[in-house]
């Protein structure tokens, strides 16, 4: 009977902090119509200043590593489509333009990709070189992790995670569990809490990118050509990227019937070199 009620009590808190949380509307919705309402519980600002710190950090380290910018057609590559993606991003939302925006390149073999809150993107050579992505299949990886950012998923994310964190040191508090306990409750928080979510996301970001390479004049169907690529290599094992980033048919699927949506933005962007 005590577990129940510590369990009742546990998600009745949870729900609680949640229900407190901002509702809010990150992005316009675009020609691919992503309008989901996202409860916020952090500010933007709070969270882009600390992924500012975070990516500098990273910089830091990869300098110190001698491993920051060290291809530099490459980097110029990766900048490049970069800028023409960044430029279309007020189509979702016009303070984007005023983002800090930051884009390096990382020389390892991991393949893997990430734009932080505010436009800190980093791209790993590994993923570029050992997928051999054409400069519209670099646009789909790209546009990906941006709109990551344009939809503030880490602040999402951080928000149900502090919301969890909130509601288990009060659970803990009054019922009395443990350290070890809390963080096993801390365990099931994530799975039952974040991780629904996450498909969710991914599905916006993938949508939104093939919007934004659209816009910038990349033919869209290359999303759908780098994401069987990474489904290729992740059958290998070992790739990091796939590890955050599912892959599968129903994921290729849903890009597939989204791009009759992008396709005039496509047909009517200028095309460059």
């Amino acid at each position: 009977m005590a577990k129940h009620w510590k369990r009742w009590l546990g998600g009745a808190l949870l729900a609680a902090l949640l229900a407190a949380c901002a509702q809010v509307s990150t992005t316009a919705g675009g020609a691919v119509g992503v309008n989901r309402s996202q409860s916020m519980l952090l500010s933007s600002q709070e969270v882009e200043q600390m992924s500012a710190k975070s990516y500098a950090g990273e910089l830091q380290k990869a300098r110190a590593a001698g491993r920051l910018n060290t291809d530099p057609a490459l980097t110029a590559r990766v900048r490049r489509v970069s800028q023409r993606l960044i430029a279309q991003t007020p189509s979702f939302r016009p303070d984007a333009r005023n983002w800090r925006w930051e884009v390096n390149v990382l020389t390892t073999d991991d393949m893997n990709a990430y734009a932080m809150a505010g436009g800190k993107i980093m791209v790993y050579t590994g993923l570029v070189k050992q997928l051999k992505l054409s400069d519209a299949e670099l646009a789909a990886v790209i546009g990906h992790e941006i709109s990551h950012a344009l939809r503030e998923h880490t602040r999402e994310n951080m928000s149900q995670a502090y919301a969890q964190q909130m509601g288990l040191g009060l659970v803990g508090a009054l019922v009395g569990l443990n350290d070890s306990q809390l963080k096993l409750a801390s365990l099931v928080g994530d799975v039952t809490l974040s991780k629904p979510h996450s498909r969710t996301m991914e599905s916006e970001a993938d949508i939104m990118g093939l919007e934004l390479m659209a816009r910038a004049g990349y033919d869209p169907n290359a999303a759908v050509n780098v994401w069987q690529k990474m489904q290729a290599a992740g059958g290998g094992g070992g790739m990091e990227f796939l590890s955050t980033h599912p892959s599968g048919p129903t994921r290729i699927r849903d890009l597939q019937a989204h791009i009759p949506q992008v396709w005039p933005l496509y047909q009517a962007a200028p095309k460059k070199g």
